[in-house]
């Protein structure tokens, strides 16, 4: 990283980059300029956008999400098609981090350190998929895609409360849920390195779903609003999808639901 230059601004510099690869490393060195003091901070101004954000490689074919793949988990190309998919959603939330750390001015420094820190994490976690899929005999790319993490990115674009309640905290929220029964199913099949990827996931992911609701509590906070309400709100307004279980409870409220939260899910 060059000298004297500006988080958001080159946030936003890579999240319109289209190589995969600069992209990931990208996010990484970006992380480790900041903790180094290398980066300006500019809170306050407000960021224009080009047409083309956020940067795509041209594969994978981005599709809907009834034409992906099914993944049966007993044959080698089927786990490769479930890891494709998670190496994906890693993928998008590199995207997500970036666009929350460019788009959104006048937050408090920390707010742009925590989404800093989620997009490190999340490039590290691309890694861990797009190496192991390689070991499988497969590279990010070589699957169909979709889109549906960057389509709620999209209808958020223009609140940072909106954007904290409905991606953090509706999307990256399911991973939580999804994910012990996904490392159970590709540990009975054999790929113990999978299952130990997806511990270090979820454990990060705890972490970034917490930061969601930090930063949602602080902008209900400011504008007089209380928290449950504000969400179904939101929820309402911008068609968020029906949250289904089963929920994984403990790790909801590791990552900072409260109790009264949790029991609406049921």
């Amino acid at each position: 990283m060059k000298e004297s230059m500006e988080l958001r601004r080159t946030a936003l510099q890579l999240l319109a980059e289209c190589n995969v690869e600069r992209k990931v490393q990208g996010a990484l060195q970006l992380a480790e300029a900041w903790s180094a003091q290398k980066l300006e901070l500019d809170t306050a101004s407000e960021l224009e956008a080009g047409q083309g954000i956020p940067g795509q490689p041209q594969r994978p074919e981005l599709v809907s999400p009834l034409q992906v793949k099914k993944r049966a988990m007993n044959t080698p190309e089927g786990r490769a098609i479930l890891i494709h998919a998670l190496a994906h959603i890693e993928f998008n939330a590199i995207n997500l981090a970036l666009d929350a750390i460019w788009r959104f001015a006048g937050m408090p420094q920390a707010y742009y350190e925590d989404w800093l820190k989620v997009a490190g994490e999340e490039a590290y976690h691309f890694s861990l998929l797009s190496t192991h899929l390689q070991s499988l005999g497969y590279a990010y790319g070589d699957f169909p895609a979709h889109n549906s993490l960057w389509e709620m990115a999209e209808k958020t674009r223009g609140d940072v409360l909106a954007r904290m309640a409905l991606v953090p905290r509706t999307m990256e929220a399911r991973g939580l849920d999804a994910t012990p029964a996904l490392r159970s199913k590709l540990a009975q099949a054999g790929d113990i390195r999978a299952a130990e990827i997806l511990d270090i996931i979820l454990r990060d992911e705890i972490g970034h779903v917490a930061i969601g609701n930090r930063w949602f509590g602080y902008c209900c906070k400011e504008r007089g609003l209380d928290v449950i309400e504000a969400y179904a709100n939101l929820a309402r307004e911008h068609k968020a999808p029906v949250l289904r279980g089963p929920f994984n409870l403990e790790a909801r409220l590791a990552a900072g639901f409260t109790e009264p939260e949790l029991a609406l899910l049921h």
